[in-house]
């Protein structure tokens, strides 16, 4: 695989078209969502977030909550009319229950979610994926190369790739494995190299919502040691 443009953690300053933008966020009640949100409401270039949610999201300004199911929404609907969007879904393989699952949420949604914004007039995309994430890796791995294939291949002005490792933050589900991982990597932080480090989930937020800003063409990938900065 080819990348067209590499990157480290983009600056949300640094923006040489400060053009006001429309902004749609998808996973905005995971832990990463979460901080998306809260960082691109405080977007002065932002002037509208568009929340697609299962559950309502608490009022705030400059927010518009859609509480939908994604795939019932009809491909016209206007909350596919912006100008970028932030895709922080996805979820677990126990929680999913199975891989078919698992690959709806983590693959087939994010897709669903490109595919009509580009179609409606969005110019820039940023996905939350995974470290490692590879054609040739393991089923979580290579789910997560397929949507960024996907993306990829859609043809948006600049979309940007972030790749996290394990994501260090409270979350109102339980994940025992992930709750083991993390007392493991903090233990030992200092022995781990930079890339496989516990990120904070607000590093991402950051990365994601810099990717969706900003305006120079192409591919961005953030890898996993960037985010450590």
């Amino acid at each position: 695989m080819t990348m067209g443009h590499f990157m480290n953690t983009p600056s949300l300053s640094r923006s040489p078209s400060p053009s006001p933008l429309r902004l749609l966020l998808v996973g905005a009640t995971g832990a990463v969502g979460q901080a998306a949100l809260s960082l691109a409401l405080a977007e002065p270039r932002v002037i509208e977030v568009v929340a697609l949610t299962r559950r309502p999201l608490s009022p705030q300004a400059k927010l518009r909550n859609v509480v939908a199911d994604f795939t019932a929404l009809p491909a016209d609907a206007d909350c596919w009319k912006v100008d970028a969007v932030i895709c922080a879904l996805g979820t677990t393989m126990k929680a999913a229950g199975s891989q078919a699952r698992f690959a709806a949420v983590d693959r087939d949604l994010p897709l669903l979610v490109a595919q009509r914004t580009r179609t409606a007039g969005a110019t820039r995309f940023a996905l939350n994926s995974s470290l490692g994430a590879s054609p040739s890796g393991n089923f979580y791995l290579r789910t997560k190369a397929e949507a960024e294939a996907g993306i990829r291949r859609l043809g948006f002005h600049a979309y940007t790739i972030v790749r996290p490792s394990l994501i260090d933050a409270e979350r109102s589900e339980v994940r025992p494995g992930e709750r083991l991982g993390l007392l493991i990597a903090h233990a030992l932080a200092p022995l781990i190299p930079r890339r496989y480090r516990a990120v904070k989930a607000d590093a991402i937020a950051r990365a994601l919502l810099a990717g969706a800003l900003r305006d120079d063409a192409g591919e961005g990938i953030v890898e996993s040691a960037a985010l450590q900065d």
